[in-house]
């Protein structure tokens, strides 16, 4: 009797810059949804159309806590079942409740003057230190890590200690899981005191109300606490600054939509809409999701207790859904992107990052108008075995 057929290695190639494997076009077109070797944990569903993944990330039936009932399957050496990102209800619903009030659209819309003040300083130091520079170290990493530090109660200067501990969040072959482990200790460490100076002295930011909600109407415990603040600086940290530097990166690349954009200010919010799909930040798939139930998707049956991997930058580039998937269009109007996620765990901050989006690309655009790469795009250099696509830098002139 033959043995049956192992599943296809996954990923299929490495990530590279911002380029979509054409591999997933094909499985939209002849297979959406493929058995896969992952490097770590179980075999998996690789889930790639629009339809598909918007039902692994917003269907019930699709569990995260399920996975720490398995060997999750998983591109990272260790599972991330960390707080909020491992739950379900009704322990998800009670940490997304305790943190929707610091992220409503009129909540965040009131940071607006300190977040344009911080992008038009960077703007300015860069000016005076003349051409050229690098909007990476120089721009986009201060700037969205002073916004999110100023929500959380972080203090900036300490981004020079904490800020590579970030890294193994989403490390997948750069880190060993020692050094993941170790870090993510630091991490933890590092905010446990925070809890600690937030209790003998309260500040008006997110991590005293936590504590406060820990203390005073047990909404979380200890662990859940720390676990939850280091999400949010991770997200708004390194995510951010990632999405905003690759976006800057596809305007410098793209000179006839940047023109567009700068014609028509107008534009932005759709445009800032078209590089969150555009941009394939997630270098492969979100965490897995394991059926509580059999399901149907795209034409194959999930039984229960198998896990499916949605693929987001798959998604985003959904033929059936979007015109031209494959054309950046910042006048595009029908625009269901999937860069927030969807579903019960859809980014919490997305009205802030969305913010911050459109306040750094009109400060840089409207400052340096000529502002264009000072070396050879082919020259840059990319950050290699992380989740998270991201320039290491982004030398310009202007």
């Amino acid at each position: 009797m033959n043995e049956p057929q192992a599943p296809p290695s996954y990923p299929f190639t490495e990530a590279v810059a911002l380029d979509v494997d054409p591999r997933y076009a094909e499985l939209r077109r002849d297979e959406p949804v493929v058995r896969v070797g992952c490097p770590y944990g179980e075999d998996a569903w690789l889930v790639t159309s629009h339809a598909d993944v918007k039902t692994v990330l917003g269907d019930r039936r699709f569990s995260r806590a399920l996975a720490r009932e398995h060997d999750e399957s998983r591109l990272t050496p260790l599972p991330i079942h960390t707080s909020i990102l491992g739950m379900d209800a009704p322990d998800h619903t009670r940490l997304r409740r305790l943190l929707a009030k610091a992220f409503t659209t009129q909540r965040v819309e009131r940071l607006r003057p300190r977040i344009e003040r911080e992008a038009h300083r960077l703007l300015d130091n860069l000016v005076a230190q003349g051409p050229p520079g690098d909007l990476m170290e120089d721009f986009a990493v201060p700037y969205a890590g002073t916004v999110v530090c100023d929500l959380l109660g972080v203090p900036f200067p300490d981004r020079a200690q904490f800020r590579g501990w970030l890294d193994a969040f989403s490390a997948t072959t750069v880190m060993s899981e020692d050094e993941i482990e170790q870090d993510t200790k630091r991490l933890h460490d590092y905010i446990r005191q925070l809890m600690v100076n937030r209790e003998r002295d309260p500040q008006d930011d997110l991590i005293t109300a936590m504590v406060k909600a820990r203390d005073e109407e047990d909404k979380l415990s200890e662990t859940e606490l720390v676990e939850l603040a280091s999400v949010l600086l991770i997200a708004g940290h390194e995510t951010v600054s990632s999405q905003l530097i690759d976006s800057i990166h596809v305007l410098l690349t793209h000179p006839e939509q940047r023109a567009l954009l700068q014609g028509r200010p107008d534009l932005m919010p759709s445009a800032v809409e078209e590089l969150l799909r555009y941009v394939p930040l997630i270098s492969h798939v979100t965490f897995a999701r394991y059926a509580a139930q059999d399901v149907e998707l795209g034409g194959t049956t999930v039984r229960a207790g198998e896990s499916a991997l949605p693929a987001i930058p798959s998604a985003n580039r959904d033929e059936s859904v979007f015109v031209d998937p494959d054309r950046l269009d910042l006048a595009r109007t029908h625009n269901p992107h999937l860069g927030f996620g969807y579903g019960s765990h859809r980014c919490l901050g997305a009205p802030l990052a969305r913010l911050e989006m459109r306040v750094a690309l009109d400060a840089l655009l409207s400052r340096l108008p000529d502002v264009r790469c000072a070396v050879p795009v082919a020259d840059l250099e990319w950050k290699e075995g992380m989740q998270v696509r991201s320039l290491l830098n982004l030398p310009v002139t202007w």
